[in-house]
């Protein structure tokens, strides 16, 4: 396993497990959870961080840029419009050229408007962003994202925060069997470590994950569990299960069988 890279616009990761910034219950905490995961990219909301006044005390102040690699997010935006300048903003305070595009269509579910993400990619790309859109588990959507100029595409497991896991595990499986040009990151939903290996062993290249770490009784501890089940479940697909059978069958030959 020394050399399964997850790899995205040529970057290779030893991780393949993402998390992210928001609901610990302090800066402290999130900078020890961040270190337990062994994550090696942490995602920002730029609308939620202070960017400016250095005289104030940041998330940013928290996070080892030489150990972590930031990824800018746009996080609380409605249109495309709004989103690409955001992600302006973050490149022009030196945060990255990277971005996770979030562009939200409903308030209440926060699911993700699939017509201004496209739009926004097609933008951000073309000015030399690596997009990385948070989008619906759907095949055509993802399609039409790669198209547009997306590194990776990142659908949806459940709503966000929910902690659901994994809604629509045929739609993970269809989307690995269909797009092989770019990584699959499972982004939002997973609630325990289960969840985590269930996604990976559907075939997806990374999960993302923030709400299932940050709001556990143990945050720690459960970014500790959450790498041990993001390798688990991608060892366990790149071993190949085997198949799911109705009625028992011997786990010992029965050739030879005294009798």
């Amino acid at each position: 396993m020394t050399d399964d890279a997850l790899v995205i616009a040529g970057r290779e990761f030893r991780s393949r497990l993402i998390v992210g910034t928001g609901k610990y219950r302090s800066f402290q905490e999130m900078a020890r959870a961040h270190a337990a995961s062994g994550a090696e990219i942490v995602t920002v909301a730029v609308r939620r961080v202070n960017l400016t006044d250095r005289s104030q005390e940041s998330m940013l102040d928290y996070i080892d840029r030489e150990r972590f690699f930031i990824l800018p997010n746009t996080a609380g935006c409605y249109t495309a419009e709004e989103a690409i300048r955001t992600a302006r903003l973050a490149r022009e305070v030196g945060l990255s050229n990277w971005v996770k595009l979030e562009v939200i269509g409903d308030e209440k579910t926060l699911f993700p408007d699939n017509f201004e993400l496209v739009k926004a990619t097609e933008t951000l790309a073309r000015e030399g962003f690596v997009v990385l859109p948070y989008t619906n588990d759907d095949l055509v959507a993802a399609r039409r994202l790669i198209d547009a100029g997306a590194a990776a595409v990142m659908p949806l497991g459940a709503p966000i925060g929910s902690g659901l896991g994994v809604q629509n595990p045929a739609n993970i499986r269809i989307l690995r069997e269909m797009i092989t040009s770019v990584p699959i990151i499972l982004d939002a939903g997973v609630g325990t470590a289960s969840d985590a290996a269930i996604a990976m062993e559907l075939g997806a290249d990374g999960v993302l994950m923030n709400t299932g770490i940050a709001q556990a009784e143990d945050a720690v501890l459960m970014a500790e569990a959450m790498k041990h089940a993001v390798l688990a479940g991608r060892q366990a697909y790149l071993a190949g299960r085997i198949p799911k059978r109705l009625y028992a069958t011997a786990s010992s030959p029965l050739a030879g069988v005294v009798r």
